[in-house]
């Protein structure tokens, strides 16, 4: 069954605050998803599976550039397609609402995210060392540019 990519809103919060706390060692606060829905110039998604919240990716527009805050897919749904699938739907928002690039941060040892990115036309432009807390690591800087 494939997922269904939609906006992000309120009911979800609950859900997203679990998941957070099961794949990032410093997650997001419930109050801190809650703030997303209240700025117009943040462009958030989540992937759906049989009712349950599975993926969950989004961007900050800065005038024409979109920031990616966060691309996050449950372990259990991870190598399905979804985390592209909702990108690649992420993206066509953005530029419809008159984004023409993208950045984002990745850690340097994930190979997972970092190919899924390629695939997506980013490109690396640098590193920020010791960007990530626990543990500490490099992040890469990505790039999709038209």
């Amino acid at each position: 069954m494939s997922a269904l990519i939609r906006p992000f809103c309120l009911e979800d919060v609950a859900e997203l605050v679990e998941m957070e706390r099961t794949i990032f060692s410093v997650p997001w606060s419930e109050q801190q998803f809650i703030d997303l829905l209240k700025r117009d110039y943040c462009l958030y998604m989540v992937a759906q599976k049989e009712e349950k919240i599975v993926a969950f990716a989004g961007l900050t527009i800065l005038v024409d550039e979109g920031d990616v805050d966060k691309v996050m897919v449950a372990e259990s749904c991870r190598g399905q397609g979804i985390a592209e699938k909702m990108m690649q739907e992420l993206l066509t928002e953005a530029r419809r609402r008159g984004v023409k690039e993208f950045t984002l941060e990745v850690r340097v040892g994930n190979t997972p995210a970092i190919r899924l990115y390629e695939k997506l036309g980013f490109v690396s432009e640098g590193i920020r060392p010791r960007f990530y807390d626990k543990p500490v690591e490099d992040a890469m800087i990505m790039w999709l540019r038209q």
